[in-house]
């Protein structure tokens, strides 16, 4: 072999190689643009403030997952619902892109715009899950929506295959709630969803999760809400503020591997601080 070809071979061999670098760029270029999209699009879709009452203490925390492409649609939400009572939520959409992402944001404007005509947690996920299905999406999600009279401490609750909420009184009992349940929104049609309700005691609080502050490679479901609970137990008797167990959550969803979306959403009712105050939900976004 002469020397021109080897050198010929060898200028070609450098072309081939900068030319497949130059792709691998532009797609990581692209995939990252996708990525800060989807999480710009998760914290403007996330609510800038919390409802607020005499008595009650509403705390969140969201954590992105943006490890790799792992950007999910997990949300919370809170707002006034037209009878006075506060409307809370809580899902997770199916997926880890932006189409995810952009889907979670019409779960909880569907949410939101439909509690107008109903706020009676069953009937509301049944006519969210129509929407969803009318709009002829692939994705589905998960959720769980809370119907709280502040003035009475009286919840209501109904699941939409979501992960059960926590729950701790300041008399030092804890545990995950045990409801029926229904499938997740946007699968079946006609569906119905059952309707649990609660008591808020004074000093006692509920914690609603999302998948990724419970499970991972490093801890199951099941030893995710231990944790959960654990957690809530404490606060709850020490009298710490609604805030201060949603960090603390947040927290422990570091021990799960936490490659998925993690979102807290505390509330509790005559915390340590008894003036209602509203104010910017201080996101939480972490990460």
């Amino acid at each position: 072999m002469s020397r021109k070809r080897s050198t010929d071979e060898g200028d070609e061999l450098l072309a081939r190689l900068g030319s497949l670098t130059a792709q691998a760029r532009r797609r990581a270029e692209f995939q990252r643009t996708q990525v800060e999209l989807a999480i710009a699009l998760q914290r403007g879709m996330l609510p800038r403030d919390l409802p607020a009452a005499p008595g009650l203490h509403l705390a969140v925390r969201y954590a992105p997952a943006n490890i790799g492409l792992n950007v999910g649609g997990d949300w919370y939400d809170a707002f006034c619902l037209p009878d006075g009572r506060i409307g809370l939520s809580i899902g997770d959409v199916q997926g880890h892109n932006i189409e995810a992402a952009a889907f979670m944001g019409q779960v909880r404007a569907g949410l939101r715009a439909l509690a107008s005509v109903t706020g009676e947690p069953g009937e509301l996920l049944a006519c969210t899950n129509d929407l969803l299905l009318s709009l002829g999406g692939d994705l589905f999600a998960t959720c769980t929506f809370m119907r709280l009279d502040p003035a009475t401490g009286v919840l209501e609750s109904a699941r939409a295959g979501h992960i059960p909420f926590v729950w701790a009184t300041a008399d030092g009992k804890s545990g995950v709630v045990d409801d029926e349940g229904g499938p997740p929104l946007g699968i079946e049609r006609d569906v119905a969803y059952p309707v649990t309700r609660h008591r808020l005691t004074t000093g006692g609080v509920f914690v609603l999760v999302t998948d990724g502050v419970v499970e991972g490679p490093s801890l199951d479901m099941e030893d995710g809400l231990d944790q959960v609970v654990r957690l809530a137990g404490i606060a709850a008797v020490a009298g710490l503020e609604a805030r201060a167990l949603a960090a603390a959550v947040i927290k422990g969803a570091e021990s799960v591997g936490h490659e998925d979306d993690a979102a807290v959403l505390v509330v509790g009712l005559d915390g340590p601080s008894t003036a209602p105050r509203r104010g910017r939900a201080e996101p939480a976004v972490t990460g």
